[in-house]
């Protein structure tokens, strides 16, 4: 071998050597000076907005790639049907309220009043009744009677005291009012009618889509005209606040690291410094995962860590690998 080409050798070696180092330098936990060094990526975080009721979908007011608020309205079903059940609900509601009024205000003053006068008219027909009794029963010692009127007169006499009797309960009912049960009935019947109003409040609130915070759709799933099933994907909304990023440490440096300790992340995209600090610290041990492992890392176990980013802005998107420098105890800055 010539002296080139035990140049070029060597010139091999050393380029081998400096790709090979790299890569175990980005792959790899670094602790020096500085602090600990771990890589991670930006945790992706989707929601999918669907309605908790079916029907057909409307109108849809946004559209791939639109940024939402928290709270805004993003789509709507024909709120029609629901509508209308919720005025059958109303009515129920007026219907079961007005029964218990009925029952707990008990019987009318007319209706009082009218019972009041079947007493007395029972009372004077029983009075009737006795004095004939009492009369047709002295005559028969004279041999004025016969046993028959007089048998004949006792019971126009009982059935006159038994009358007498039912117009009294009569009237003792209509002044007491309705049974503590027909009114405690009616109150139950009442709370399941105002019950079924709020379902039916709550099915037309839910006809409107409402964005639970704030992001960028990244999915449009549905159009107008659709027919849905309740929990039907209409949307798929990536969440922009709060940022987390997912890291790993293994277990020797484990113990250096705590939740609310002061991180900085950075991406290989720009020159931002992201403040933020650890906010968990997984109990269980897990195998590297295979977006920031090498062959000879598949082994090594890990921990993974949830870095929570103070602010963020577009710089820092789902997905993205970064690197995240923990300021350790020891540490000068």
């Amino acid at each position: 071998m010539n002296a080139r080409k035990r140049i070029v050798v060597v010139l091999a070696i050393v380029v081998l050597a400096a790709v090979a180092y790299a890569l175990w330098s980005h792959f790899v936990d670094d602790e020096d000076a500085n602090g600990l060094t771990l890589y991670g990526n930006v945790d992706i975080r989707e929601v999918e907005l669907a309605f908790r009721v079916g029907g057909r979908l409307q109108s849809m007011r946004f559209d791939e790639g639109d940024t939402v608020a928290a709270g805004d309205v993003v789509a709507e079903l024909d709120a029609e049907p629901f509508e209308e059940a919720l005025a059958v609900a109303t009515a129920r509601v007026t219907q079961a309220r007005a029964q218990v009024s009925k029952l707990q205000a008990g019987s009318r003053p007319q209706e009082i009043a009218r019972a009041r006068a079947g007493v007395t008219q029972a009372q004077v027909v029983y009075t009737n009744a006795r004095r004939e009794f009492e009369r047709v029963n002295g005559l028969l010692a004279t041999g004025a009677s016969s046993v028959k009127d007089r048998d004949a007169a006792q019971a126009r006499r009982d059935e006159a005291a038994a009358a007498l009797e039912s117009a009294r309960e009569a009237l003792a009912l209509a002044q007491e009012g309705f049974r503590a049960e027909d009114i405690a009935a009616a109150e139950a019947d009442r709370a399941a009618a105002e019950a079924q109003r709020s379902i039916a409040e709550t099915q037309l609130q839910d006809t409107k889509l409402v964005a639970p915070s704030a992001g960028t759709l990244i999915a449009r799933l549905r159009e107008p005209g659709a027919m849905l099933a309740a929990g039907a994907p209409v949307y798929s909304l990536s969440l922009r606040d709060p940022v987390y990023v997912r890291a790993y440490v293994d277990e020797p440096h484990l113990g250096r690291v705590a939740p609310g300790q002061r991180v900085t992340v950075t991406t290989d995209s720009s020159g931002a410094v992201y403040e933020g600090k650890v906010g968990f610290i997984s109990p269980r041990a897990e195998f590297t995962p295979r977006s920031v492992e090498t062959t000879e890392l598949r082994t090594d176990l890990v921990y993974r860590l949830r870095i929570v980013v103070d602010a963020s802005d577009e710089g820092l998107r789902q997905g993205m690998p970064v690197t995240v420098h923990v300021a350790l105890e020891n540490d000068d800055g």
